[in-house]
């Protein structure tokens, strides 16, 4: 029996059970379907958190920390200091600090093009612009130049000088007016750009009485928008040496990098390719360290896992539909013994019988496979819109 002939047989047999094959269809329609809104749900959830991930940061940069208590998670290490009510603070013994020598040990690694040491200001204080207060993260970073941080300025310099601050994207919306009565209402965010801040410093004594200190700088540079994952949209980058000195004041006494450290450093790499090896090598030698692509990799694996999770309960589905279908090819041999028997008689061979219901049940299975790809891009298409429509 030739191809077009077995072709034209199998046409003309599922032709003539329309009815059983349409229903045989349906569930590989729906198994098909179920598959593919399923698996594109998954493949959505994790574009749009890779999405909202896309201004992450400079993914050939580690950041590095000092390892406190045993190296566990981030345990130990101190957190930011937003300009607002607080005290100084000094950090906890440690077993493995950043410090200078650290600086030389780490820019001494293949492929390391810079270091940059970072630190907070660690006394409690507030920001005022006339009337306008305001909070903001004071961050030294141990470079003249913020595009070696790999940020780009919306409006003004990216050239730090002794006396001024380049800010964050978002700084000007944390200012209010704290004499705003309630209903009324707030100002605009204003346009700090080569304006003056007055920043006051507090500490306060053993016995409770406080101290305060107030430094004026001069806004040379706004950032452009970058959501981080450092923070640097709600940041004051000052000059390490000037927030060095004011931490001095804070702690009472001169800090000391070798005895305190710095709470963390920025190592660039040439390549994003070399980053996860390089940050294997800084953990090995004691420190903590994470990077960007860490945190891409746990979502990619995340919704990874779930693409495999949604498409074994649509190949539940399908399997289903794939026993119809035989289910429906056994009944059918049963019922056309007598149509077999003529086949043979007049020469068919066993493999040409065979040949006919394979045919059969694989074009029920490719009808069904057709539509439901048709019905899941459809669904799919339906959800977007209707996901965009309430989210938006």
């Amino acid at each position: 029996m030739s191809f077009f002939d077995l072709l034209s047989q199998i046409l003309e047999n599922l032709g003539r059970r329309k009815a059983r094959v349409a229903l045989t269809a349906i569930g590989v329609v729906i198994g098909t379907a179920a598959v593919v809104v399923l698996v594109s749900l998954a493949i959505g959830q994790q574009r749009a958190a890779t999405e909202q991930l896309g201004g992450i940061g400079d993914l050939t940069q580690i950041q590095v920390m000092p390892n406190y208590g045993g190296g566990e998670g981030g345990r130990g290490v101190p957190a930011p200091v937003v300009v607002g009510p607080g005290g100084p603070g000094s950090p906890p013994p440690t077993q493995k600090l950043v410090t200078d020598a650290s600086l030389k040990e780490l820019a001494a690694l293949p492929g390391v093009v810079s270091v940059i040491p970072r630190d907070y200001w660690q006394a409690g204080g507030s920001m005022r612009v006339g009337k306008l207060e305001g909070y903001g993260q004071i961050m030294g970073v141990g470079t003249s130049d913020l595009t070696d941080l790999g940020l780009e300025a919306q409006a003004g310099t990216l050239t730090l000088a002794k006396g001024t601050v380049i800010i964050g994207a978002q700084v000007p919306m944390q200012f209010y007016d704290p004499r705003q009565r309630p209903g009324q209402e707030p100002p605009p965010p204003p346009d700090l750009l080569d304006k003056d801040i007055k920043l006051t410093l507090f500490k306060y004594t053993q016995d409770g009485t406080e101290i305060r200190k107030t430094v004026q700088v001069h806004v040379a540079g706004v950032l452009a928008e970058t959501r981080d994952w450092q923070g640097s949209d709600y940041s004051v980058f000052m000059s390490l040496d000037e927030v060095t000195a004011y931490n001095s004041w804070a702690m009472g006494r001169k800090v000391n990098r070798n005895r305190d450290g710095y709470p963390m450093a920025f190592v660039k790499m040439e390549s994003v390719e070399q980053v996860l090896e390089t940050t294997d090598k800084i953990t090995a030698l004691g420190y903590q360290a994470s990077t960007p692509q860490t945190i891409v990799e746990g979502i990619s694996s995340y919704f990874l896992t779930q693409q495999i999770m949604f498409g074994g309960v649509g190949a539940i589905s399908l399997l289903v539909a794939a026993m119809g279908i035989a289910n429906t090819m056994t009944m059918s041999i049963l019922e056309r013994t007598r149509e077999i028997g003529l086949m043979k008689a007049v020469g068919a061979t066993n493999r040409d019988v065979l040949s006919i219901f394979l045919g059969e049940a694989s074009g029920i299975g490719f009808l069904g496979g057709m539509g439901g790809v048709l019905l899941g891009w459809s669904a799919g298409q339906i959800i977007n819109v209707l996901a965009l429509a309430y989210f938006a």
